[in-house]
């Protein structure tokens, strides 16, 4: 199978550690990553993905366009960062030395300009400091 993964959630993917919104969208996040870690492979999307999944009902943040910005963002940092343009429909590799790449910039704050106005901005830049030793997305 493949996993629909939005652009800024490729940037959240690098700094995950087990919180989220509620129980069910954290237990929903660990098979996904899983399933990453295990090799499987990612396809971007625009709009609501596998992660947002458990967050549609009642209207939740994901389906707002402040989202849909975020993503634009996220895809033009990591379009440059690549090298390549990517769009809705691209495979994207995360191979244990994609993630390391990507991981790098993130610490870097190359790639964090989506992350701006992100209630979890702070963990995540706490989990870049700390080397990313407590992510559990380690790439396939």
């Amino acid at each position: 199978m493949t996993i629909r993964l939005r652009a800024h959630h490729l940037l959240c993917l690098l700094t995950y550690v087990g919180r989220g919104y509620t129980p069910a969208f954290v237990a929903h996040y660990e098979r996904v990553v899983a399933r990453l870690n295990a090799g499987e492979e990612a396809i971007l999307v625009e709009g609501p993905d596998e992660i947002c999944a458990p967050m549609l009902e009642g209207g939740h943040h994901c389906l707002k366009p402040r989202i849909a910005a975020r993503d634009a963002q996220a895809l033009a940092a990591l379009s440059a960062l690549t090298g390549n343009e990517l769009v809705a429909g691209a495979k994207v590799p995360l191979t244990t030395a994609s993630v390391a790449r990507l991981r790098a910039a993130f610490a870097a704050g190359t790639i964090r300009r989506a992350c701006e106005a992100c209630q979890w901005s702070p963990l995540c830049s706490d989990v870049a400091a700390s080397g990313f030793t407590a992510a559990r997305f380690t790439g396939g």
